[in-house]
């Protein structure tokens, strides 16, 4: 059973919170095993909420943050309601361990290799990267990665030639700087899951209104659904196929452009990167998400 950790800017929207239930129901399934979270968005309630919400949701990992990353535009509607009606483990926010730190442990201490779902920004993977030996490992970050990581999945990018300015890599400088290393820098292989592959898909909108899920999506004004970014990812590493989750690739090597974070593409048969292209209408990855979401 593969070892998944989630890296989200949990609290930026609320495609998030459908994809932490998704990976938590398939912890619950035996599919995987959701070994812990890292934010790298850092709002009031971040972690507490999160937490509140997979406790909800049936499991109790440990939560890096990126204390540092306050800088992104600051919705987080959905966190305040979790706290206020729910428990965490959490007494505060900097109860949580920092995030390289989190990282550093999650990888060390797992028995086996390790696949991360990126699904916000990514400067804390770069600076993992840049990480050095401490007390909980004697490898610097690069080794680290080599030594434990398979796989990374992210949700970034937009891929089909429209606009090279996507979100998750170009929001503030953070965002750009970590798209930038790494893209350049990471070790394993990625998939890139782009912003024109979930748009157009909404999930969510099915599930019981007294469903904490339902409660978050209500507050972030997605009654009906939110567009599928992030759940699509997390189920992409689940199912861990691309044909299989109902996806081509195209393999190569993506870019971040330095400063601007504007991203491109060269193919390459043996690149280390592949971007997904569905192969499939919507209503069916709609239906591949909403059925793995209930409580």
């Amino acid at each position: 059973m593969k070892n998944i950790i989630l890296d989200t800017d949990w609290g930026g929207d609320c495609d998030d919170v459908v994809a932490a239930r998704l990976l938590a129901n398939a912890h619950k399934s035996g599919e995987i095993n959701f070994i812990g979270c890292v934010i790298n968005d850092c709002r009031p309630y971040s972690v507490r909420s999160l937490d509140a919400f997979l406790l909800l949701s049936g499991i109790d990992i440990p939560i890096g943050m990126d204390f540092d990353a306050k800088d992104f535009d600051d919705d987080g509607a959905y966190q305040k309601r979790m706290v206020d009606n729910f428990k965490s483990k959490y007494a505060a926010e900097t109860d949580a361990e920092p995030a390289v730190r989190a990282y550093r442990r999650m990888l060390a201490t797992a028995s086996d290799k390790v696949e991360i779902v990126a699904i916000g920004f990514t400067q804390v993977l770069a600076d993992l990267l840049e990480s050095e030996a401490d007390d909980i490992s004697p490898l610097n970050g690069m080794e680290l990665v080599k030594e434990k990581v398979a796989h990374l999945w992210d949700m970034g990018g937009r891929w089909d030639g429209v606009n090279p300015r996507e979100y998750n890599f170009v929001a503030n400088a953070r965002a750009i700087s970590g798209s930038h290393r790494m893209c350049a820098y990471w070790p394993t292989p990625i998939t890139f899951l782009g912003w024109e592959v979930g748009d157009s898909v909404h999930t969510g909108g099915n599930i019981s209104e007294d469903d904490p899920l339902r409660k978050a999506l209500i507050d972030y004004r997605c009654e009906g659904g939110r567009s599928s970014w992030d759940p699509m990812t997390a189920l992409l590493a689940v199912v861990d196929n691309p044909e299989k989750a109902g996806y081509s690739t195209v393999s190569g090597r993506a870019f971040a452009e330095e400063g601007t974070g504007r991203c491109s593409f060269v193919e390459d048969a043996n690149g280390p990167h592949r971007y997904v292209v569905k192969l499939h209408p919507d209503a069916w990855y709609e239906e591949q998400i909403n059925t793995r979401l209930p409580l």
